[in-house]
C-alpha cells in the first residue's frame, strides 16, 4: 500500500520533535510538504509561507496536520477544510469551545475528516487504568502537572497572551487522560488561578472537582508552569476497593499500590498517526471535547490572584 501524502503547518517545537520524525518512519505517510511562516524547512520537502500558496502549488495532497499554537487554529482548520483537506490538528483545539464546534460542523458539511489528537491517550498504561477504575470505582483523584515553561516553550511569549491558555497547555493533557479513564463525569467546583503580575495566563492552577456519585470522590489538581527539576506528570487514584493507582511520566507508567505493572516509552504520536490512518480508511472523524470543555469550565471556575513577574 503507498503511503499518503500529508503536509505539515506549523513548525514549531512539538512538529520538530514529534510530527516531522514520527510521519518519517511510518508506513502510512508521506511528508510531501511543510508550510511555516518563519521559512523553517525539514529535508528537501517544499516550504511554503502560508497554507493558501502550499494548495494553490501541491492541490494533490488532501492530508494536513496543523501544529500552530491555537490562535490560529480556527481559520487555519476551515481554510482546509473548504479546499478539501482531510485536517489533524495539534492540541489545545482553539482557543474557545465555539470555534471547536463550529469546525465540527463544518468538517460535516464539507464530508471531511477531522481528528482532534490529545496524545496522552494513546498510552496503553491509560488503557489498563481505564479498564481498572471500570472494575473497582475511585474513592479519590489527585493530579499534579507540574513542567517548566522555559524547557518547553522558551521564548514562546504568545502562551502568556490570552487564548495561550498559560500552564493550562500542558495541564490540557492531564485532563485528557483523566477523562478518558474517569468511570463518571466530574466537573469542576471551584479553582485558584495564578497570574504572573505582567502576563496575561496563568502559571499555576489549583483545582477542586465535584461529580454527581453518592460516595462523594475527593478529586483535585494542581499544575504549575515553574518546575525546574524533573517533570511531574502524575494522577494517583484510590480506587473503590481501597488499592493506589498511580499514572506517572504522562500516562507512560502504572503502578498499583506501589508496584510497577506496566512500563513503555514514547509511541504516543505514532499511535496518533497510526489513528490518523483508520479514521481516514474508514471516513469517520473523532473530535473529543470533554477535556475542553473541562479546561474552560477551570477558567469559568476560576479566582485569579496575581502572582510574581515572570520573565524568560
Amino acid at each position: 500500500m503507498s503511503r499518503r501524502k500529508i503536509a505539515v503547518i506549523g513548525i514549531g517545537k512539538i512538529a520538530q520533535d514529534q510530527h516531522l520524525p514520527v510521519i518519517g518512519a511510518s508506513d502510512n505517510f508521506e511528508l510531501a510538504a511543510i508550510v511555516s511562516t518563519r521559512g523553517i524547512g525539514y529535508g528537501d520537502v517544499p516550504v511554503f509561507r502560508s497554507p493558501g500558496e502550499l494548495y494553490n502549488a501541491m492541490p494533490e495532497i488532501g492530508l494536513v496536520s496543523i501544529c500552530t499554537p491555537p490562535g490560529v487554529r480556527h481559520a487555519y482548520v476551515r481554510e482546509a477544510l473548504d479546499a478539501g483537506k482531510d485536517v489533524m490538528m495539534e492540541k489545545p483545539p482553539t482557543t474557545t469551545i465555539s470555534e471547536l464546534d463550529d469546525l465540527i460542523a463544518h468538517a460535516v458539511r464539507r464530508d471531511r475528516v477531522l481528528f482532534q489528537t490529545w496524545h496522552s491517550q494513546y498510552n496503553e498504561a491509560v488503557y489498563r487504568t481505564k479498564a481498572l477504575l471500570a472494575e473497582e470505582g475511585v474513592q479519590s483523584a489527585r493530579i499534579d502537572w507540574r513542567e517548566s515553561v522555559r524547557k518547553w516553550h522558551p521564548g514562546q511569549d504568545w502562551v502568556w497572551e490570552p487564548g495561550g491558555f498559560g500552564v493550562c497547555d500542558p495541564g490540557i493533557n492531564a485532563f485528557s487522560i483523566f477523562t478518558k479513564v474517569m468511570p463518571f463525569p466530574v466537573f469542576v467546583e471551584g479553582a485558584k488561578l495564578t497570574f504572573p503580575k505582567n502576563r496575561q495566563t496563568p502559571v499555576a492552577a489549583e483545582i477542586r472537582f465535584k461529580s454527581s456519585q453518592p460516595h462523594a470522590p475527593v478529586l483535585s489538581a494542581g499544575f504549575n508552569w515553574l518546575e525546574e527539576s524533573d517533570e511531574i506528570w502524575t494522577i494517583a487514584f484510590t480506587t473503590g476497593r481501597g488499592n493506589s493507582v498511580s499514572l506517572e511520566g504522562g500516562g507512560r507508567l502504572l503502578r498499583v499500590n506501589g508496584k510497577t505493572v506496566l512500563e513503555h516509552g514514547d509511541a504516543e504520536y505514532a499511535g496518533l498517526y497510526d489513528r490518523f490512518a483508520d479514521l481516514l480508511d474508514t471516513r469517520q472523524s473523532d473530535v473529543d471535547a470533554t477535556p475542553f470543555r473541562l479546561m474552560g469550565d477551570v477558567f469559568l471556575m476560576g479566582a485569579r490572584e496575581n502572582g510574581p513577574a515572570f520573565d524568560w
